[in-house]
């Protein structure tokens, strides 16, 4: 029978994967203090591989919560896959396209109702060249400025040791260690009032990606470079496979546009 509030796929999923990732995997979990035990909310993290949905889940179900993540349509076309992810009230993200404002308000109606909404802000795996958080979408700032909810900065690293990002053979051994670190709410409350404009939507997305990368700096004890990579700027197509020889970019670290910028 379905745990109260789970729903079927959900409790499915958790089924499933809860007890092979306690095998396959360590975990260096932090700060879950700061991860709101009830009501609506936005989390935000760096996104590092495409094995972290499932390793990020793992760290908010066993910290209470129930996790709708934003994620890309085409993985919800997939057979049975898809089936699972709706019926588990995952939210599907129409890139490029005249349906992507429906994520938004989907993002906005489940976090009134009380539900727990993730958020990749940079909208696709770090492009950077040491995989430091890159420049962000506005997508989780006009959600939080909109409802009101707290924003949960969340810093990961290690899912990207275990499956790299494109790699389609996963590193089990040795096992890795999954670190997570979850910071204090990014102070929203002098932009609340205001009307979002692209100005007040990148301000507060800047504050965003710093919470989410000084996060990253204390995991991984080094400093991230001091402009964020900018996909647009180094001429590379921000959705895709990089490594494709049309998504390629041009060698070297290309200086962002501006702080706070959004590509």
């Amino acid at each position: 029978m379905a745990s109260p509030g789970r729903g079927w796929a959900m409790t499915l999923m958790i089924a499933l994967l809860h007890r092979p990732l306690m095998l396959i995997t360590a975990r260096d979990w932090r700060g879950t203090e700061n991860l709101p035990a009830a009501g609506g909310c936005v989390v935000v993290t760096n996104h590092v591989s495409e094995v972290d949905p499932v390793t990020f889940g793992h760290f908010i179900i066993d910290n209470g919560r129930l996790p709708r993540f934003l994620g890309k349509a085409e993985v919800f076309k997939v057979p049975v896959l898809g089936q699972i992810l709706t019926s588990a009230k995952q939210i599907p993200v129409y890139r490029k396209t005249a349906d992507a404002a429906q994520a938004f308000r989907a993002a906005v109606a489940a976090v009134e109702a009380g539900e727990c909404v993730i958020v990749y802000p940079e909208g696709t795996l770090s492009r950077d060249p040491e995989m430091w958080p890159m420049t962000g979408k506005t997508g989780a700032a006009r959600i939080a400025l909109t409802t009101g909810c707290p924003v949960i900065p969340c810093a990961q690293w290690g899912p990207n040791e275990l499956l790299p990002p494109y790699a389609r053979k996963p590193a089990l051994l040795p096992r890795k260690v999954m670190r997570v670190r979850a910071g204090a709410p990014v102070d929203l409350s002098d932009l609340q009032e205001k009307r979002l404009t692209p100005a007040v939507l990148r301000e507060a997305t800047e504050r965003i990606m710093a919470a989410i990368t000084a996060l990253l700096e204390d995991i991984r004890g080094g400093h991230a470079p001091s402009s964020r990579f900018d996909s647009k700027a180094a001429g590379m197509a921000d959705i895709g496979n990089p490594n494709n020889v049309r998504n390629k970019h041009i060698p070297g670290r290309t200086k962002p546009p501006g702080v706070g910028e959004s590509a």
